[in-house]
């Protein structure tokens, strides 16, 4: 996965962030409810992982964490909110891959992708999943590909959303397979999956977390996950390189985003307050069922992230001739 390789780095990080900080400077942050803003709509992955971490955080605080959903225009409705929000800790967005393709998909954005908000921490790791729906009767990878093949541009993939990570995956699926499939963006992740269980669309790529209980209740079957390592959760569902795509790997992860110009003491201070938040016994164990790996970090490698996925899937939409346009 993605962060397979820099996990051992980042947590190293986390901890001399977590040792390092010092509460004192940040005051009594915080006096008053946090509002996560979540730029997706509720029942998908950041919603799940936005409530349970909050969750914790709200005990630790003693505070009331309010998780608000703000979906639209592939998260830039929330995002766009966060960046105008006072830079003081109270109004936080959790964001994922989306966020910085986003830049490469739209000319224009309400926003300054990197200069208007503040990194804080990554949350969480996961990797993606391709499932089909029971009625289109593809059963395997290279049953997929011989569809493909036989049918050009009318297999069907649901995602949740134009620049999303599964949207992504399906990107570099049709680019590295040169697989001829037909995108169909639903608003949000709860309803791709719903249109795909109801035949609607043939194909779901999204994270393996709410694809489980699909799978489990024969609803979805899983066809492959995105990473070079098989999922816990799904140990019997091959990988795509094992199954034909050799070298085939694309991982998805959460952090947290503060607006912009958070002063440096603040940011550390909820930075530890979120490591020690997604690290609790209870939370590793919510995180874990459903397919996500704790990941946090220092706000400085966050912010490398960050850069680093800028430049890798803005090269990846010139490469593939696609140009942003107007929202």
């Amino acid at each position: 996965m993605f962060f397979s390789r820099i996990a051992a780095p980042l947590a190293a990080a986390a901890t001399f962030a977590i040792a390092g900080t010092s509460c004192a400077h940040a005051g009594d942050f915080p006096d008053k409810p946090v509002r996560i803003i979540v730029p997706s709509t509720a029942g998908g992955a950041l919603d799940f992982l936005a409530r349970v971490v909050g969750a914790k955080l709200s005990q630790q605080w003693g505070q009331a964490v309010v998780v608000e959903n703000r979906p639209g225009a592939g998260g830039i409705v929330g995002s766009q909110f966060v960046a105008q929000s006072a830079p003081d800790g109270q109004t936080l967005l959790i964001v994922a891959t989306g966020y910085t393709v986003n830049p490469s998909i739209y000319a224009k954005l309400p926003y300054d992708t990197v200069k208007d908000f503040t990194p804080i921490t990554l949350l969480a790791e996961t990797s993606h999943v391709l499932a089909a729906s029971p009625q289109s009767k593809i059963t395997s990878v290279a049953q997929l590909l011989k569809e493909v093949g036989e049918k050009p541009g009318r297999i069907t993939y649901a995602v949740s959303g134009i620049g999303t990570g599964g949207w992504l995956t399906g990107e570099l699926m049709k680019k590295d397979g040169k697989l001829n499939m037909l995108a169909i963006p639903y608003k949000g992740s709860g309803a791709a999956t719903s249109g795909v269980v109801a035949g609607q669309t043939d194909l779901l790529i999204t994270d393996v977390g709410p694809v489980l209980p699909f799978a489990q209740s024969k609803q979805l079957q899983p066809l492959a996950v995105t990473g070079l390592k098989r999922s816990a959760q799904l140990p019997d569902v091959p990988t795509l390189d094992e199954s034909g795509m050799k070298g085939f790997e694309v991982g998805a992860w959460a952090g947290i985003l503060g607006p912009g110009n958070m002063p440096p003491a603040l940011v550390q201070k909820i930075q530890h307050d979120f490591a020690e938040a997604a690290n609790a016994p209870d939370v590793k164990e919510k995180l874990t069922a459903q397919g996500y790996d704790p990941v946090v970090s220092s706000p400085e490698e966050f912010r490398k992230v960050v850069t680093d996925e800028l430049n890798k899937w803005g090269e990846l939409m010139r490469d593939a001739g696609i140009k942003p346009t107007e929202k």
